[in-house]
């Protein structure tokens, strides 16, 4: 419905008191397209002026208004007091005498009266012009950069000659130089006043305006100055910044490309216009208008840092990490630059280059939040998690609603085993961001390892509700169904997952089931596609035992004679090293211990216990790597996949297990290991010969139907024992009796992706 005149201009009235100028100006403008002598609409127009010391602009607007309707007083006023403000003396007098005329003689009238007195006592003065000698001075200390100079220089001449422009427009110029933006404008407004048919003044302002973000003012100013000089270049470019900040980018790219018409050497012009034409995702321009910039001014920083923004959205990160470094070159402390890099040099896997241009940002500019917390994030991949923490927290505690740093920290406290820790960062996440699905799944695989099966269950529901199709809360939330023995649901999710280990479990569900032609169809095509891990290994056993059905195995036919024992006290001071080591881990307040079904009267360390101090910093993980390595040669001409196909990169996962008296462990195998291992921090004196010891078995009994005694192997353990197995193997404790904890660190050798 259109608005009639009246509700048209009440609206603007309303825009116009609560300050919003740009709609209270398309509405009087409105008003005025119908109706061009509207004497509201003009006033209020020329006050709009006004505002924006635009004096003159406003002069006829209250004419026009004067005309339409003469008996409101202030129309007067508003006229009289512009006409002052132009210096339009003679003007303003003849003015104040036709209101008299017409009965006006209030005191608003008469303070107008008394201001008209004064401008005219100082008009004398404010013809005067300071020693040109003076004026010299000031505009060499400004160009050299002796700011202070120029600042009590400018500052002297405008107390002594407050009507002379020049050094108004140079203090202002001072004051935008050294940040204090506000007093700038008030010098370039006063500036603007004095000399109102100066285009530099008015753009000085707008410039100042705009840095402010005072933008719809900056593109009055910007405006004015072009209207008054059309061919200054500098004005169009601003224009074109004020724009492009506003959001108006078609209108920015014609102003800018009028500057570049003006001026085709204006490297400021082609580096603002490839900017905007970088949000307008026409890329390929936008790099010609960079290196365009670039061969104007070599040393142009801000435009190689840019060039390097639309290279990386081109996909050519390598220019894109050379240009970031040129501009730095260029410009040492360009903050942006070395951030951009940074993340540049991370994409390309450059990571010890990455880290340092994170921490040259940093410490360029301590509270950069994006740096600490894409350090963080780059810290937690390399595994190095003490320093990531310190990185999250950092970046949380200069952005304390941070979700996304908060969701991080919490898997990085995940991975370290800290799940209480990491339960509450995935709960304030959720808080900061009620629909962050990434952090509803988090918070479910935290409630899982803790043992909240329910509470997991209802995160991996809120994760999904959110996002059907997330992959990996479908994944997770099968592996819970699987794990809780409801193969059918699980295999629903694993459907809807498109993750490799979905396929994996997928086929598992058959399995247990007892779905022998969707198992084998299944086994088939996962081995014909070139799938070769434990699961796959250890399915092809359990078939062949339940089954009777032989199939090729890709990992190993014959696991059980892959099984090697080490006494590793007799390679190293295994009570200092280990022992002790793994004591102080357990007492250690801040390790957690994950639900784990299959021990019984135990507990076993959440997360990765080589990421913790005690364990890192010790020889421990140089041992295993050394054992693994020896391993590997021993059976390398072996027809064995796992052995021909050994990971060419891989890292290992551990965690410590401690039993009580009667304490054991069921068959179970680690399907996401490659070669499995055990070793035995404490094993008490047994009462039984086989109290205590490792069992290594080609099935779960459960499994097992009709095919007379499994497969396995019982291996007489000690403390210093290390085994080492392909994970494709079942193994499971006998229990023991005696009163002294056994422990075990327990570890895989995982394919690293």
């Amino acid at each position: 419905m259109e608005l009639t005149i009246e509700q048209a201009l009440q609206q603007g009235v309303a825009a116009h008191n609560q300050g919003n100028l740009q709609e209270a100006e398309r509405l009087y403008r409105a008003i005025l397209e119908s109706q061009p002598a509207h004497p509201d609409a003009n006033h209020n127009l020329g006050l709009l002026a006004v505002s924006v010391n635009q004096a003159e602009a406003a002069l006829p607007l209250f004419k026009l208004a004067l005309d339409a309707n003469p008996k409101i007083e202030q129309f007067w006023l508003s006229y009289i007091d512009a006409l002052i403000k132009e210096n339009q003396i003679k003007n303003a007098k003849r003015a104040i005498k036709k209101a008299n005329k017409k009965g006006f003689s209030g005191d608003k009238l008469n303070a107008l009266s008394e201001k008209l007195y004064t401008e005219t006592l100082t008009a004398n003065v404010s013809s005067a012009t300071p020693p040109q000698q003076q004026l010299d001075s000031l505009l060499g200390n400004y160009h050299n950069g002796r700011f202070d100079e120029a600042e009590k220089l400018a500052t002297s001449i405008t107390k002594e000659f407050p009507k002379h422009q020049f050094a108004w427009k140079v203090l202002g110029a001072v004051l935008g130089a050294t940040g204090r933006k506000s007093k700038a404008v008030d010098a370039n407004q006063k500036a603007v006043a004095l000399s109102p048919q100066d285009p530099e003044a008015h753009s000085n302002l707008g410039v100042t305006l705009q840095e402010l973000g005072r933008l719809e003012e900056a593109k009055v100013s910007h405006t004015q100055a072009i209207a008054l000089k059309p061919d200054f270049a500098e004005a169009h470019c601003n224009l074109g910044i004020t724009l492009q900040e506003l959001g108006r980018i078609d209108e920015a790219e014609a102003s800018l490309t009028q500057a570049i018409a003006l001026k085709p050497d204006f490297a400021e012009a082609h580096n603002n216009l490839g900017i905007t034409l970088q949000e307008l995702g026409r890329l390929d321009v936008a790099e010609l208008s960079f290196r365009e910039a670039i061969a104007l001014k070599p040393d142009y920083a801000e435009a190689h840092s840019n060039l390097g923004n639309t290279l990386t959205k081109l996909g050519s990160l390598d220019d894109a990490a050379a240009s970031y470094m040129q501009a730095i070159a260029f410009k040492p402390d360009f903050v942006k630059a070395h951030y951009n890099m940074g993340i540049t040099l991370q994409e390309l896997e450059r990571f010890d280059e990455a880290e340092v241009s994170y921490k040259q940002t940093i410490e360029l500019k301590p509270g950069h939040v994006e740096a600490h917390y894409n350090l963080g994030v780059l810290l937690q991949n390399l595994g190095r998690l003490e320093e990531a923490e310190v990185s999250y927290t950092q970046a949380i505690a200069l952005q304390s609603d941070y979700a996304e740093a908060h969701n991080n920290l919490g898997a990085m406290l995940q991975a370290m085993g800290r799940l209480y820790e990491a339960e509450a960062s995935f709960t304030r996440a959720i808080a900061l961001r009620p629909g962050f699905a990434e952090a509803h799944n988090n918070l479910g695989n935290t409630l899982k390892d803790l043992g909240k099966l329910v509470e997991a269950e209802v995160s991996y529901k809120r994760a999904l509700a959110l996002n059907p199709g997330y992959a990996e809360a479908n994944y997770n939330f099968g592996v819970l169904l699987f794990e809780i023995e409801k193969y059918s649901l699980a295999a629903e999710k694993f459907e809807l997952a498109d993750i490799h280990d979905s396929k994996l479990f997928a086929i598992q569900c058959s399995y247990r089931q007892s779905e022998e032609t969707i198992f084998y169809e299944k086994f088939d095509l996962l081995v014909s596609q070139g799938e070769n891990n434990a699961a796959i290994g250890s399915l092809g056993l359990r078939s062949e035992l339940k089954y009777g059905i032989k199939k090729t195995n890709p990992f190993c036919n014959d696991p059980l004679s892959y099984v090697v024992k080490i006494d590793l006290n007799e390679l190293c001071d295994f009570r200092n090293i280990f022992i002790e080591t793994a004591i102080d881990a357990l007492t250690d307040s801040s390790v957690s211990y994950k639900a784990q079904p299959a021990l019984t009267n135990g507990v076993q360390t959440a997360g990765n216990i080589f990421t913790h101090a005690k364990i890192s910093k010790t020889e421990i993980e140089s041992i295993i790597h050394n054992e693994i390595e020896k391993y590997r040669i021993r059976f390398k001409y072996s027809g064995e996949g796992f052995i021909q196909s050994w990971p060419p990169s891989y890292e290992i996962k551990g965690w410590l297990v401690c039993m009580k008296s009667g304490g054991s462990i069921e068959p179970h195998m680690h399907q996401n290991g490659w070669l499995s291992g055990s070793i035995y921090i404490n094993v008490p004196p047994k009462l039984k010969s086989d109290c205590g010891n490792l069992v290594l078995c080609l099935s779960d009994q459960k499994d097992v139907f009709g095919a007379g005694e499994n497969l396995q192997s019982t291996i007489d353990v000690e403390t210093g024992s290390l085994c080492l197995f392909p994970s494709s193997l079942h193994h499971y404790t006998i229990p023991f009796e005696e009163k002294e904890d056994r422990i075990v660190l327990a570890f895989d050798v995982m394919r690293r992706n």
